[in-house]
């Protein structure tokens, strides 16, 4: 056999050994890509940050020459792995969307956190391939300026489709990531096609119309970034379209056809958690800090914090229509938090009759000293 011949021998071994303990530690796919064939993102990720559309996420706006190829996070890297994990849903999700006094979060939180999970996991990979094969590595999940998706692409995950997520041709949109940067030196796998073609499903059920066009997505009209990232008031024009998205958003992601290949989820730690699952609305409204941590404890809507998470709910609480709603949106006008006071004012605004809002309005807002809160109370006022 020659020397080749025994190297493309090696690395078939070593790749398949890769898959082989990925997949006992519950990964569904992996795929293999060197630094070399991924494709520059700088000039289109400028572009997003100059057109603002990054919102609150500076990060992305710090981070873009770094972020738009991995050679550049660290250029001793000769492959990265890329692993994908199912967080499939047993039902479609959008169902949930049509009991509008129960809050809705996003597939992707209702169990564990998948960061910590699918940490833990690539580690044990890497302590494997660093021990059996002297070799260097580093592991991201979704914490570090790494563009996943267009690497999982190249890497033979899946393609990025027009809601500029990854769709997978074995599990949809399904799909947690996690990469392992390493010295070794791998075979890449085969990239995969973009396999769209004209369905645009994930873009005409946007409530918020957040894509300007196919495969851009304005991250200030995302429900996912409203709900998550946004740090202050969301503009009004987006609480009606929110419904009762309490966290996070499903629509482009559910709507997918490719979801019918979509298999099984079968990691436990990332299973629902049943009382996250369509939660009681008054229920959530009345979580303090402490009662906000507990209930999140291990769960990725911990980071929101509870006033932003409470926050949501009360949109959620003025789109509901149900007037027996209206005392546990009451009970938040003397909240410390301006972002729940606010909201609490939308919220009955939405719920109450014209004359019992307005006389709410005397006892309240002459004595609010927040600007965005009065500020608030003069608007729903008006529009009254």
């Amino acid at each position: 056999m020659s020397a080749a011949s025994q190297s493309d021998e090696h690395s078939r071994t070593l790749e398949d050994e890769i898959i082989r303990h990925a997949q006992e530690l519950g990964f569904a796919v992996v795929g293999f890509v060197a630094p070399s064939d991924i494709p520059d993102t700088e000039q289109p990720l400028r572009d997003f940050v100059e057109l603002d559309r990054h919102g609150d996420m500076s990060w992305l706006a710090k981070d873009v020459s770094k972020r738009s190829h991995p050679s550049r996070l660290w250029q001793d890297a000769k492959s990265i792995v890329v692993l994908g994990m199912r967080y499939t849903p047993t039902g479609d999700p959008m169902e949930r969307l049509q009991s509008p006094e129960l809050g809705n979060i996003s597939v992707y939180a209702l169990g564990s956190d998948y960061h910590d999970v699918i940490k833990k996991r690539l580690k044990r990979i890497g302590r494997w391939l660093s021990e059996a094969y002297n070799c260097e590595l580093k592991v991201f999940v979704d914490t570090a300026p790494v563009m996943e998706k267009p690497i999982a692409q190249m890497a033979g995950l899946g393609w990025q489709g027009k809601h500029t997520n990854l769709v997978s041709p074995s599990d949809g949109s399904w799909l947690f990531l996690g990469s392992i940067f390493t010295t070794l030196d791998l075979a890449p796998s085969a990239s995969q096609p973009d396999q769209c073609g004209s369905c645009q499903r994930c873009l005409d059920i946007c409530p918020t119309e957040a894509f300007p066009t196919p495969y851009q997505l304005d991250a200030r009209r995302c429900i996912s970034y409203l709900t998550i990232e946004h740090k202050g008031h969301i503009p009004e024009e987006f609480r009606s379209a929110m419904g009762n998205r309490i966290y996070g958003c499903d629509d482009c992601l559910a709507v997918c056809p490719w979801n019918k290949f979509a298999q099984q989820a079968a990691e436990a730690a990332l299973a629902p958690r049943t009382e996250l699952v369509a939660p009681s609305l008054p229920e959530l409204a009345e979580l303090d800090d402490q009662s906000f941590r507990k209930l999140f404890s291990g769960s990725p809507v911990k980071r929101t914090g509870r006033d932003r998470f409470v926050r949501n709910v009360l949109i959620a609480i003025g789109n509901s229509r149900s007037k027996d709603l209206i005392p546990s949106a009451k009970a938040l006008l003397d909240d410390p938090s301006p972002l729940v006071r606010a909201m609490a004012v939308w919220a009955l605004a939405q719920l109450m009759e014209t004359r019992d809002f307005a006389a709410l309005r005397k006892r309240y807002a002459e004595s609010e000293n927040d600007p965005d809160v009065k500020a608030e109370w003069l608007r729903q006022n008006d529009s009254i």
